[in-house]
């Protein structure tokens, strides 16, 4: 993704000019953006201050994560469903127990 120009902090004090009557066009100019810019900033971080901004965006990331980590653990499943079907007549859980023994290797039990 872009990295913007401006700071959380620079945005919010070009949306807050303008909330205070500062005609867009001039707050383009003075700040060397367009207004297609303003107008974004102002419906993604209307009414929010530097810290709420910092907190949405970390939150973002956090989210960005957990649907990165729930896509990997997805196609694990669907790996291991493919490489251990189930026996007809046992259930179709597999119970997989990874275990590492006293010199360091790890050894694979299905149960």
């Amino acid at each position: 993704m872009k990295k913007s120009r401006f700071s959380d902090a620079q945005i919010i004090a070009i949306l807050k000019q303008g909330e205070s009557g500062v005609p867009v066009a001039q707050l383009c100019r003075e700040h060397g953006m367009s207004a297609a810019s303003y107008y974004k900033w102002r419906s993604k971080y209307g009414g929010l201050d530097a810290p709420m901004i910092s907190q949405m965006k970390s939150t973002q990331d956090e989210l960005r994560r957990f649907k990165k980590m729930y896509a990997e653990l997805s196609l694990q499943n669907e790996l291991l469903k493919v490489e251990f079907p189930p026996v007809s007549g046992q259930s179709s859980i597999l119970t997989l127990i990874v275990a590492g023994d006293v010199n360091g290797h790890g050894t694979l039990e299905i149960h």
